[in-house]
């Protein structure tokens, strides 16, 4: 049950570095770190932010209180941030939200200093001592400038006390409220989205030896440069193309409705969730900040997998008049696989990138190329590109060309493919073609694919050549 002013406080606009009111009577002081937490769960959207769910145990007394709500991500978006108690209604009212990102550090704390007096400090080699002096600060733009005495000097060389630490500096980003209780003890449910926490899949296909099945392992590989770490936190990731508006703000109804479907999903199990998936990982998690951590996305053994050898032309050759077109082109290894589950497959795959490996001789495994794959629903199938084929070329000729009006013409076309290893190759003449067309004429079968591409199959046999001849006309306006 939200508490009774949420409404009012989920429309207040954060001020940034807002100090709190002085001067409220008998409101007490508090502070809450990390070590209040019971709970903690983490969604993590592979678009380089999450959403941080944390639960506490607070003994806030009654009345008014300013709560210093401590160990939050440096890289919050305050705006987004929501607050309840899990108590009941009308225990936990909130009159003001602040955040505060005023950092300590040495600039910061020279600049609270100009117009007031500090101590410096400058090591003398003679006597072995420290001498001491006061200065004021004068201004601290590019050097701290201070007057000393009767004289005014930069690049002091000593150090700097100061007396005390100015109210108005943390030593970092810090929540603040001012509550109203009416309960001591009570259970505080906080959320907010934040940057910098990111993840990212990445997977490993190692190939038998004929190239026909595979054993795939999935990573999912998290980043956590929030400027906090969350220990035995519940994970949860997210995959999908999730829109955000502006400067990827989320409006507060919009941070409820995600949060509200996070918790409610299956207990890394993967979930639909609205139009994205949903991965949770079954067991507790520490996330320290800037840190890298591994964890297994999925494994599936004797996958089924297709080689093939693709030679592509392009749709402009067939505009003008060329001669010989390419020579000695390489032609390009693919694997094609089925994310199904009569293929020992069938979960959803986040984008990511596929490195591929194969045992030599000696049975040792040997990188042989890596593909970028994008979201792959299940029942679809994922293409992997390998390179280019070493042992097979081809060359690509125009014989003739002819203008037959505006805009119209035919020309005639011969491919070479020459395949010098010691086994026979399939190879797939991919051709793209712009307009209206149609084949004339063709030493073999071409199979039309789509209105804009056509191909042929032909096998080379070891150490052998296949030539492929066809003529074409084309309307292209």
């Amino acid at each position: 049950m939200w508490c009774r002013t949420m409404a009012l406080s989920a429309a207040l606009m954060v001020v940034p570095g807002l100090a709190l009111a002085q001067g409220e009577s008998g409101a007490i002081q508090l502070q809450s770190t990390a070590g209040d937490r019971q709970d903690v769960s983490i969604t993590v959207y592979n678009q380089n932010f999450g959403l941080v769910r944390e639960v506490r145990s607070l003994n806030l007394g009654t009345g008014r209180v300013y709560l210093e709500f401590r160990d939050v991500s440096a890289e919050i978006e305050p705006e987004t941030v929501s607050i309840k108690t899990l108590g009941g209604s009308g225990l936990l009212s909130v009159l003001e939200q602040n955040y505060r990102y005023d950092l300590l550090n040495p600039q910061k704390l020279l600049e609270k200093y100009v117009g007031r007096t500090i101590k410096v400090y400058r090591y003398n080699s003679v006597t072995g001592r420290e001498e001491e002096y006061e200065a004021e600060v004068l201004s601290v733009n590019q050097a701290p400038i201070l007057r000393i005495g009767n004289e005014i000097t930069y690049n002091f060389p000593g150090r700097f006390a100061f007396p005390e630490i100015p109210d108005n500096l943390i030593a970092e980003p810090t929540l603040v409220w001012l509550l109203d209780s009416d309960r001591s003890r009570q259970q505080v449910d906080v959320s907010y989205l934040s940057r910098n926490l990111n993840w990212k899949a990445d997977y490993v296909l190692v190939v038998n030896e004929d190239d026909t099945r595979g054993d795939l392992t999935g990573w999912v590989t998290l980043t956590n440069q929030s400027g906090t770490s969350y220990e035995n936190a519940r994970l949860k990731l997210v995959a999908g193309d999730v829109q955000r508006v502006g400067e990827g703000r989320y409006q507060r109804a919009e941070l409820q409705a995600l949060r509200a479907a996070a918790e409610d999903a299956a207990q890394f199990i993967e979930g639909g969730f609205f139009e994205y998936h949903l991965y949770t990982l079954q067991r507790p998690t520490t996330l320290l900040n800037n840190e890298q951590k591994q964890v297994t996305l999925l494994e599936a053994d004797q996958v089924g997998i297709d080689k093939r050898l693709i030679f592509y032309g392009a749709s402009h050759y067939y505009r003008g008049s060329y001669g010989q077109v390419v020579s000695n082109q390489k032609v390009g290894v693919y694997l094609d696989l089925a994310n199904s589950e009569e293929n020992n497959l069938g979960m959803p795959l986040p984008k990511g990138v596929v490195r591929v490996y194969k045992a030599d001789g000696s049975g040792a495994l040997q990188f042989i190329g890596e593909d970028q794959i994008d979201h792959t629903p299940r029942d679809e199938r994922v293409r992997i590109k390998m390179g280019e084929a070493f042992d097979v070329v081809g060359d690509r000729r125009q014989m003739d060309y002819r203008v037959i009006g505006a805009c119209v013409s035919e020309s005639d076309w011969e491919i070479s493919v020459r395949n010098h290893k010691d086994e026979a190759a399939e190879v797939e003449i991919m051709e793209p073609i712009g307009g209206d067309w149609e084949i004339l004429s063709a030493t073999h079968e071409a199979v039309k694919l789509d209105a804009h591409t056509f191909k042929f199959v032909v096998q080379v046999p070891a150490r052998g050549e296949v030539k492929v001849s066809y003529s074409v006309r084309v309307r292209w306006c």
